[in-house]
């Protein structure tokens, strides 16, 4: 097949709603295809978990999974592929920390905020990233973003306070809980680094036009 007819068929497959979002980014929150998604959603009753888990909902079911997405890995990939994949009709959208919040909370990502972003959008189950959300979630943040859940594992994740920041959505029926993939973090993966920096730094000596 010729350039033209690859671009004829790109171009078919970019208006086909099925198929949009595996050649083009997600969009952010503050795009215009994000701001009428969200503008079309009637939201005077959010859906609670167990309604969703019913199937009687007339809308797609908006879902935030809220992280810091570092050296993006398999159990990012894997944890919004179960948030995707919760409900027919789940509409994802990633919450990214930036870099002042997370190092003031978690300590330094490897990283930028903007490197973070990016690769969060190219995920193939992700429908819309949200820029900086509050590093802490509220239900008053979920309401505005007209999120019905928040998506997260089931390990309690303590505030400044020592209580578990996802146990309010809990309260109210507005948490999907995701299971964690063992074996792989950022944690891990800084780890591997650590553990064979010698080799690493003989391998970036040794390419070109590396610095130290």
């Amino acid at each position: 097949m010729d350039a033209k007819g690859l671009d004829s068929n790109t171009s078919l497959l970019k208006n086909h709603p099925n198929c949009r979002s595996l050649l083009t980014p997600a969009p952010f929150s503050d795009d215009p295809v994000a701001i009428a998604e969200r503008d079309s959603i009637d939201f005077t009753h959010p859906i609670t978990y167990t309604q969703a888990c019913s199937g009687k909902v007339n809308r797609p079911i908006r879902i935030l999974a809220d992280g810091i997405y570092d050296l993006f890995h398999p159990g990012h990939a894997e944890q919004l592929r179960q948030v995707k994949n919760a409900f027919p009709n789940a509409y994802l959208i990633v919450g990214v920390c930036s870099d002042a919040p997370t190092l003031k909370h978690k300590g330094t990502t490897v990283m930028k905020e903007e490197e973070r972003y990016e690769a969060a959008r190219h995920c193939r189950y992700v429908d819309e990233v949200y820029r900086n959300p509050p590093y802490f979630g509220t239900l008053e943040f979920l309401n505005k973003i007209k999120a019905d859940l928040i998506a997260h594992d089931a390990l309690p994740y303590a505030k400044l306070d020592g209580d578990d920041c996802y146990q309010p959505f809990r309260d109210v029926d507005r948490f999907l809980e995701t299971q964690r993939t063992k074996g792989v973090s950022t944690t891990d993966v800084v780890q591997r680094i650590l553990t064979n920096i010698d080799a690493y730094r003989m391998r970036n000596q040794g390419r070109a036009n590396v610095p130290e």
